[in-house]
């Protein structure tokens, strides 16, 4: 059987959760699999772990990327039977709905797997889509309405007018319709949907009227070879002077955005701050800035934490082990998570956890997390003192996450996701 992947996300420089479940999938059913054929599309040449499926992460070296005219790319797979089309398009935007759905319609794979929500509009009848989360829809003021489509305001007042037209005034050519829009395609065209836990299973019952035969709940997992226990204090330090990290400090990882209650969090530290005088724990921000990024940086200079919170921006995941290892504790404060991968990756490096009780976040950590309310600033603020000058309770969220912790693993969200492409 031949496999289509859209590797397109996986193959991403700056990822965040969707991206490296995509990514570590891939790279997953490359070692299990050694029966099925594989095709990754992709807009771009494939770099790193995807071009050489073989090596660790950390082995991995860049060789020189070969592609013939036609679009083909060699990479190293375990078994060779992963194959790479790079599909170019002249508009980057439309690569899904255009250039992929082309691809499927003059030569389409038995079965194709899109990791990550848009399900080409052509796509063979065999089509299995993840849907992470449907936040947008239940959270929409926290997201981005940005338009979608060709620079420049006459551009883009076309390209809106188009959709609407297309969709008879239902949809806009933005981010929050696409969004939408593309949850409603998968849902209806795809013969199986896969999503990332039983509260997104939920959520899409509920809001979607979804059959529920159709849709399969395959946790994530983690990255067991990087994200462990460090006891090289000097390597963690050698890390933490790299970013300008001072210890002592707590940390959040994550894009810096409006629906990951950023804003609050900064506030609750601030409260934190103010309250308990003895803590002189920084705040530590990891991540790219993504839409309410601005309010972030307001709290910051309200409050006068420039000096208090330190924000480093995207990290390669090679240094993130450190950054848990050197920490006090992970901060989780969003409002809105379908699965939530930094807890795992605290919960395996015996980082304790203090995050929101709401979505997902629940179901993943169970009891080994200290829950707030992320909509209370003040139980935030408690919380953050507690998780910090607790040191049983500390103790007794580690041992629970390292028993928790077991249950996860890329090479069963492998397994399962490779269960439901050949059952189809």
């Amino acid at each position: 059987m031949l496999i289509g992947i859209d590797a397109s996300r996986a193959n991403r420089k700056y990822k965040s959760g969707t991206e490296w479940y995509s990514y570590y999938l891939i790279r997953e059913l490359a070692r299990i699999d050694a029966k099925n054929q594989y095709l990754l599309y992709t807009d771009k040449p494939l770099l790193g772990g995807l071009a050489d499926l073989i090596s660790a992460d950390k082995e991995i070296r860049q060789t020189k990327i070969k592609v013939d005219k036609k679009g083909w790319q060699e990479i190293k797979s375990p078994h060779n039977n992963f194959r790479a089309k790079i599909i170019k398009c002249l508009l980057p935007l439309f690569w899904t709905q255009l250039r992929l759905s082309q691809e499927m319609l003059f030569s389409p794979p038995d079965v194709l797997f899109i990791p990550a929500h848009t399900l080409p509009f052509i796509h063979p009848r065999k089509s299995v889509v993840t849907i992470h989360d449907i936040g947008f829809m239940r959270k929409d003021r926290l997201y981005s309405h940005e338009q979608i489509g060709p620079t420049g305001p006459i551009p883009c007042w076309l390209t809106d007018k188009s959709v609407r037209l297309l969709t008879k005034g239902k949809y806009g050519a933005n981010v929050f319709d696409y969004h939408d829009w593309s949850t409603k395609f998968a849902l209806r065209h795809a013969k199986k949907v896969i999503t990332i836990s039983k509260f997104s299973q939920k959520e899409i019952l509920d809001i979607y009227q979804a059959d529920k035969k159709k849709i399969k709940v395959v946790y994530h997992g983690y990255n067991s070879d990087l994200y462990k226990k460090v006891n090289d204090k000097e390597k963690i330090k050698q890390v933490l002077d790299q970013y300008g990290i001072n210890s002592p400090y707590i940390f959040y990882v994550g894009r810096l955005e409006k629906k990951k209650n950023i804003p609050n969090l900064v506030e609750a530290y601030a409260i934190m701050r103010e309250k308990y005088k003895p803590i002189k724990h920084k705040l530590v921000l990891v991540g790219s800035a993504s839409h309410g990024f601005d309010e972030v940086n307001y709290i910051i200079q309200e409050f006068r934490l420039n000096d208090e919170v330190i924000i480093t921006g995207w990290l390669p995941e090679d240094d993130m082990p450190y950054i848990y290892n050197g920490a006090a504790a992970l901060i989780f404060p969003s409002f809105y998570e379908g699965f939530g991968l930094p807890l795992l990756q605290a919960m395996a490096c015996g980082t304790p956890i203090a995050a929101a009780k709401t979505a997902a976040i629940p179901e993943i950590v169970q009891d080994c997390a200290l829950l707030f309310d992320p909509a209370e600033t003040g139980d935030m603020a408690d919380s953050l003192a507690k998780i910090i000058t607790d040191n049983n309770l500390r103790s007794e969220l580690i041992k629970r996450g390292y028993s928790r912790i077991a249950s996860f693993s890329w090479r069963k969200c492998a397994r399962e996701t490779l269960n439901v492409l050949e059952k189809l």
